[in-house]
């Protein structure tokens, strides 16, 4: 076993070192990874005043030389895929062919945002005026602050910050305290590159300290966050004051429809895979199942089966291992006490339902259950584990008025054969997206958002690009 490495900032073209540590463990042993900074809210202002001092040369660069920086990023990330990958298995409890999968399109997607440099759009619009011409411009906002979670920590250093920096911005990261290796190697990665100092940085802490400095900050002009509904209701009001613009991408509960007409091979393994896919702690997975009664029996049988032989374990050490850890203790009593509660409300425990006894680490077992109702917590909350509660319904119109009646409304899927009803889902479903007939899984030339408090704005493709810019109307008398 190596030593704990410690980890430093990266402000301003440098690392930075900090008198104070928080320690990183790994979630499927608890062993001690490393030592990462816990910095205070001095250190977060330092970083923010050195991409604001980088901001104006940078967007003032032409948007195909700032996108040729991302390309030699991404260029690093793919020669060291390996070795990241094991990094963010080891902090996270990511299966190994998981972790690589992230950072493989962590790499496509910033060559993916370097290629709008040629084809970020203005417009020229007729005026009312004889000889006048109004024109659009797109430019960037300033400084932005990407908070980042634990879960797909290494891609959602890219979500923010390739369209940020393409676009002529500044960034400022705040890696998750649970895993923020991966940011650090990934700094480690920036610095071999020519980028220009103080365009990325990097401060690790706490929420309260780190995190309320990027907050309130009246030198912050885009927060962009992807975490829970309370932490995004946080950040909202610290933001306030400045009204400082926010991208927030909160919680889910994803609803998928089983039609009587669906095919149920696809169904089981697509809708599995939502729930054991880094254990279920994924905020756009199914994460609740309404079953059209005439193949509810036969779903169940087949769920059940493929969930009780889910192979979960350390993906360290057994690569062939499907499933992983939670990535901490209280996210696993989380779990377990959802469980117990809905046995209690009157579900049916099919499968699962207790910890692993594996000697060490957070590991749940896949659990499913039945019976279930839409009173439920299990049906209305977010489980963030590999939870999934089922509940039969007797038509589309029924399905799709339960599961509209949530808090959140990130994403939803549907399995049917039917066109029409298909297209009537697709139509009805009130959810930033809606999957037919396939996994929950976003492409990066899409738009992933979501309505209620699952978020404000969005990532992705144009209109995620456009996200990182303000519009400026120009009025031109000849």
């Amino acid at each position: 076993m190596t030593d704990p490495i410690t980890y430093q900032n990266y402000i301003d073209g440098a690392f930075v070192a900090c008198d104070n540590h928080i320690e990183v463990r790994n979630p499927a042993t608890g062993a001690v990874l490393s030592r990462v900074p816990e910095s205070d809210a001095a250190t977060a202002e330092r970083a923010i005043a050195a991409a604001r001092a980088a901001q104006k040369g940078w967007s003032q660069k032409p948007a195909i030389e700032r996108a040729g920086h991302l390309r030699a990023i991404a260029s690093n990330i793919r020669q060291n895929a390996e070795r990241l990958a094991r990094v963010i298995t080891e902090e996270g409890g990511k299966i190994q062919s998981l972790a690589l999968v992230e950072v493989n399109f962590t790499a496509d997607y910033l060559d993916y945002m370097a290629e709008w440099a040629r084809r970020i759009e203005g417009e020229i619009i007729t005026s009312d005026r004889p000889g006048e011409n109004i024109f659009l411009f797109r430019k960037p906002l300033g400084v932005v602050a990407g908070i980042l979670p634990w879960n797909f920590p290494f891609f959602l250093i890219a979500r923010k910050m390739a369209p940020a920096l393409v676009t002529g911005n500044t960034i400022v990261i705040k890696p998750s305290e649970e895993t923020p290796n991966n940011c650090f190697e990934f700094a480690k990665l920036v610095a071999e590159t020519d980028l220009p100092k103080g365009v990325f940085n990097v401060v690790c802490g706490s929420g309260a300290g780190v995190g309320s400095a990027l907050s309130t900050s009246d030198k912050i002009d885009m927060i962009s966050f992807t975490g829970s509904v309370g932490t995004g209701s946080r950040i909202m009001a610290a933001a306030a004051p400045n009204v400082t613009k926010l991208n927030l991408e909160l919680g889910g509960k994803a609803p998928a429809i089983v039609m009587n007409d669906a095919d149920l091979d696809l169904a089981v393994t697509a809708i599995r895979a939502s729930r054991i896919i880094n254990t279920g702690q994924v905020c756009n997975c199914a994460e609740r199942v309404y079953v059209q009664r005439g193949v509810a029996e036969q779903f169940i049988e087949r769920m059940a089966v493929a969930l009780a032989e889910t192979r979960y374990g350390d993906p360290i050490a057994q690569a062939d291992v499907e499933m992983g850890p939670l990535i901490n203790e209280a996210g696993l009593r989380k779990v377990e006490q959802m469980v117990r509660t809905a046995q209690n409300q009157g579900a049916q425990l099919v499968t699962g339902g207790a910890v692993a006894d594996l000697g060490k680490g957070f590991h749940y077992q896949p659990t499913l259950l039945a019976n279930c109702s839409h009173d439920m917590e299990i049906m209305r909350k977010e489980v963030f584990g590999p939870v999934l509660p089922v509940q039969i319904i007797d038509d589309l119109d029924e399905a799709i008025a339960l599961a509209n009646d949530c808090e959140y409304g990130l994403t939803s899927s549907i399995y049917t054969r039917d066109l029409s009803t298909a297209m009537k889902a697709a139509a009805g479903l009130d959810f930033g997206e809606t999957y037919i007939n396939r996994e929950n899984f976003e492409a990066m030339q899409g738009f992933h958002a979501g309505v209620r408090k699952s978020g404000i704005g969005g990532a992705d493709g144009k209109h995620g690009l456009y996200e990182y810019t303000h519009t400026h109307a120009v009025y031109l008398q000849s």
